[in-house]
This record gives C-alpha cells, structure tokens and sequence, in this order.
C-alpha cells in the first residue's frame, strides 16, 4: 500500500481528545461527564456542510476530516474539543495502515 501523504507540519490546531463516562446519579438514572484524555495537534478541514428541516427548526450538520498522529486510546464515540467547538467522533481509520496517522470523520456538534 501506498504511502499516505500528510506533511506533519499541517498538524496545528490543538484539539483535546475526551472521552465520555457515565455517572449514575441520586434518582437512579446516569449522566454523561466527558473527561480529557490527551491534547492533540491535527489538520482540521471541513469537508461537507448540509441543512434540513426538521420539525419546526432548521436542522445544521457540519462534518470534518480531523486528522491527528496514530493514537492507541481512540475510539468512535469520543470527541474532539477545541474551544467552545465540540467535534465527535464518527469514525476513524490508518490511512495507509502505516501506523502514522488516523483520520478521524467527525460531525461538529451544536452547531
């Protein structure tokens, strides 16, 4: 397989990797806390923008490629924050199975 061409300069924007934990609270019922896990540097690029309607409100997605240096501990389901901006974590692959990177496909959240 080819090589992945990524200039690791292009890693610049600092992200803080987070994970979620489920907290059971005093009614019995659990709550979501997110945790840091790690502060990464990554190429962040917004690849698609959509809207649609949805009942009463317009709904916005916002999905970008995040690409970051190969990380053991992520996973789908985590999120990338930077700032107020928070970006989950659909799904993420070795680009070139090298061990390098991970690209991670994340849909921007609150947006």
């Amino acid at each position: 397989m080819r090589r992945a061409r990524i200039d690791p300069g292009a890693l610049r924007a600092r992200l803080t990797l987070e994970a979620a934990d489920t907290v059971v609270d005093a009614t019995g019922g659990h709550v979501e806390d997110w945790n840091a896990v790690a502060t990464v540097f990554a190429r962040l690029e917004p690849i698609t923008a959509s809207s649609r309607f949805g009942p009463d409100q317009r709904i916005e997605r916002v999905t970008h490629r995040i690409t970051i240096r190969h990380r053991d501990d992520v996973a789908s389901g985590m999120r990338f924050r930077a700032g107020a901006r928070l970006f989950a974590i659909r799904h993420l692959h070795d680009p070139d199975e090298s061990g390098r990177y991970l690209v991670c496909q994340s849909e921007e959240e609150g947006r």
